[in-house]
């Protein structure tokens, strides 16, 4: 992080491909021009929301970068690392070892003799919110991100359908595990995600952005950036990541919230912007970059799913549940689409609705109606029947994340596919949960559209469950050798804002 009275500074470096000696002279040069030294324990938190060579080719950050990262701390490293390691918790309930494998990070991993943390299997910390404005008085962290020394962010530059974007700041998401990342994984997801910079501030941050993703998060449309974004503070770093594409920092909720809380200037008078490419360059090869953040009504235009949306529980906050139920829906869809290239052409029409809705629902006897999320609520005639549906949303006050639940994905699954033989005679549905997630809802768009089950697709099957029970055998041998799940780890003082 800069000193007070000095500029966070961001480099920009031409990077042609994934050239791992190339990434790993670039990295190197970033940590040397910042003066930085790994220190006690180092830790790589990239993003590996999903990963999949075939599938879900740029979603992550890839395998070369990652070592061209590695082989940079190596080299910087003056006697005080005392351990190096790459940590990160994927997503859609699918286990962190599915990911790592498909992302081919075990292999870089060894070569530079550097630890694995699977973020669903380790202890989970209790970490205080002291700054005004927090959601929560506690939350849970990894216990290697609670004990890291020396963080390095490697996100991917992505586009993000629920806050946007996601850089440096929206990589957070992957410090908790599914149980605890769900809680507020709402409209008020930006929040959350500027709460959790509280936990850690990254020393380095190092941005994958020779083929960045547009659009999307999961199943992202590959923009070729062909740059290495570097820096010393998430905020700076972010707010120019915006401006490469056209963005005002402060319209992207989450870098406005840690700006203002002190973390990071977004005034570009207030950052040094650095290397050899300008930003106007960057501009220039950005042009056209396609971002997130599209209704969902409006998302499924055109398409056999017919989408309907009223605001969340806290209206006055915002009109749309931006971070919750609605984008995992356009999320879970392209997922879909990715494993079956002919599902909307197959699919059967029904209808999906989100919020407190008010407007009428033109369903045809025999579509499925599927109301989603606990504040769905709604009131009025389907295919000529008098239809109510009351919101069961509880107070993110009554969410203790002591109490939290972790549903497996075979539970969900096993909710789903109930829910779709007992209702399958009747029209209207609904599907619980504060979000509902990605998995979830692309369970429902298999089983009512008729789709292909995206968790037993022949490319997916044999990885996931080989690695589903990998990852039960060593929660299983935890819980016998009496390892807690949740812990309290001596009090720690949060980090202090940039400026």
């Amino acid at each position: 992080m800069a000193a007070p009275n000095e500029k966070p500074r961001v480099i920009l470096r031409h990077c042609e491909s994934y050239d791992a000696d190339r990434i790993h002279a670039i990295v190197r040069e970033g940590l040397e021009a910042l003066d930085l030294r790994p220190r006690g324990r180092t830790l790589i938190k990239p993003n590996v929301v999903i990963a999949h060579k075939e599938i879900f080719p740029h979603a992550f950050t890839r395998p070369e970068f990652i070592d061209g990262v590695l082989g940079a701390l190596r080299d910087r490293d003056g006697g005080e690392m005392a351990e190096l390691a790459v940590g990160e918790r994927c997503g859609i309930t699918m286990p962190t070892r599915m990911a790592f494998s498909q992302a081919g990070y075990y292999p870089i991993a060894r070569k530079h003799r550097a630890k694995v943390y699977h973020f669903d299997e380790v202890p989970q910390a209790e970490v205080r919110y002291t700054h005004a404005g927090r959601m929560r008085d506690y939350v849970f962290t990894p216990e290697p991100i609670a004990k890291c020394d020396f963080l390095v962010n490697c996100p991917k530059f992505k586009a993000h359908p629920w806050t946007t974007v996601t850089f440096s700041l929206k990589n957070y998401i992957g410090i908790q595990d599914d149980r605890h990342r769900l809680i507020d994984h709402d409209h008020r997801l930006d929040e959350k995600i500027a709460d959790l910079q509280a936990i850690i501030q990254p020393k380095f941050i190092a941005i994958d952005a020779i083929i960045a993703g547009q659009g999307r998060m999961l199943t992202p449309i590959p923009f070729d950036l062909k740059l290495i974004i570097m820096g010393n503070n998430s905020v700076a770093v972010d707010a120019v990541c915006c401006r490469i594409i056209g963005l005002e920092p402060k319209t992207v909720d989450h870098i406005r919230i840690v700006s203002e809380r002190g973390f990071g200037p977004i005034a570009l008078e207030e950052i040094s912007v650095e290397g050899d490419v300008t930003l106007d360059q960057a501009r220039a090869r950005a042009k056209g970059f396609k971002v997130g953040l599209v209704r969902v009504e409006k998302y499924f235009e055109g398409t056999r799913i017919r989408a309907y949306a009223g605001p969340p529980p806290e209206p006055e906050r915002t009109s749309y549940c931006w971070g919750g139920c609605p984008g995992a829906m356009e999320e879970a869809i392209e997922i879909i689409r990715q494993l079956d290239e002919k599902a909307d052409a197959k699919m059967k029409p029904f209808h999906v609705v989100f919020g407190a809705y008010k407007g009428p629902i033109d369903a045809k006897p025999g579509e499925k109606v599927v109301f989603i999320g606990d504040c769905a609520n709604w009131k009025g005639r389907i295919a000529g029947k008098d239809v109510e549906v009351g919101s069961v949303y509880k107070d993110r006050r009554h969410k203790d994340p002591y109490h939290a639940k972790f549903t497996d994905i075979f539970i969900k699954m096993a909710v789903v596919f109930r829910n779709l033989l007992f209702r399958r005679k009747q029209q209207v549905m609904r599907a619980y949960g504060c979000p509902v997630s990605v998995a979830e809802q692309a369970l429902y768009i298999a089983g009512i559209g008729g789709t292909k089950n995206p968790y037993f697709a022949p490319a997916t099957v044999f990885p996931f469950i080989k690695n589903w029970l990998l990852w039960r055998m060593v929660k299983i041998m935890k819980q016998i050798l009496g390892m807690p799940y949740q812990k309290r780890l001596p009090s720690v003082p949060p980090p202090a804002p940039a400026r």
